[in-house]
């Protein structure tokens, strides 16, 4: 989704130290006390509200395992459940997603191996509702798919200078429920529904992430009906 820039920007917490997991102690992490967690072996968690938190996690000999862990920014409008969201609403999606595949207007750092797609003068983002490639990469931009109601995506350097894809409302589109929700660098604030978090961590986590142990990305607060041990 199109990055925002709004005049208030979320502050965030102090970057956590690698491996420092939230939940420790007495109470399971996060993984642990969700519903699902895709079937993987490596989750990312996106925790809300406040100064968000990003954690990314291995699972090892049945145990999540933190791998390092970071402040997170969300939509300017908060988090909203996923199945009823509706698109333009600057908010951000919550649920349990896949992540198809991941891209930048810079190269991949060094240690990726996911599928990895360069951004290039004619790569966009379709979001216009009445094309069909809506909520699809394009190259170039189709006929029906409207320029102004998508991203072109080399527009926004600093936040796609490296992105993973969230599959939310990706693998049968609805109309209307939103496109282009990314994991991407930080703007200058706020989001328009994407997660983003400091240029370093997203590439710590791209270098990390491995396509055969089937990476998630859960979103949610930290409790109430958005909980994200509901995932």
């Amino acid at each position: 989704m199109r990055p925002r820039v709004v005049a208030v920007t979320v502050v965030c917490a102090s970057l956590l130290l690698l491996g420092a997991a939230p939940g420790a102690g007495d109470h399971p992490p996060p993984p642990a006390r969700m519903a699902g967690t895709g079937g993987g072996t490596q989750l990312i968690t996106a925790v809300a509200p406040e100064a968000g938190t990003l954690t990314w996690w291995d699972l090892r000999d049945g145990r999540w395992t933190p791998a390092g862990s970071t402040p997170a920014r969300f939509g300017a409008n908060g988090l909203v459940e996923g199945a009823s969201r509706r698109q333009g609403t600057n908010t951000t999606p919550t649920g349990l997603y896949g992540l198809p595949f991941a891209f930048g207007v810079r190269a991949a750092p060094r240690g990726t191996s996911y599928p990895y797609r360069p951004v290039r003068q004619d790569s966009w983002w379709c979001q216009d509702n009445a094309s069909r490639a809506y909520n699809r990469w394009t190259e170039p931009r189709p006929a029906d798919c409207r320029a102004a109601e998508s991203e072109r995506l080399v527009a926004y350097r600093t936040q796609y200078a490296h992105a993973l894809v969230i599959g939310f409302n990706y693998d049968k589109p609805v109309r209307g429920r939103g496109a282009g929700i990314f994991l991407h660098v930080n703007g200058r604030g706020a989001t328009a529904g994407c997660v983003s978090a400091p240029v370093e961590a997203i590439r710590r986590m791209l270098a990390w992430v491995r396509p055969q142990q089937r990476p998630h990305i859960a979103i949610g607060t930290a409790a109430g009906p958005t909980a994200i041990t509901r995932y």
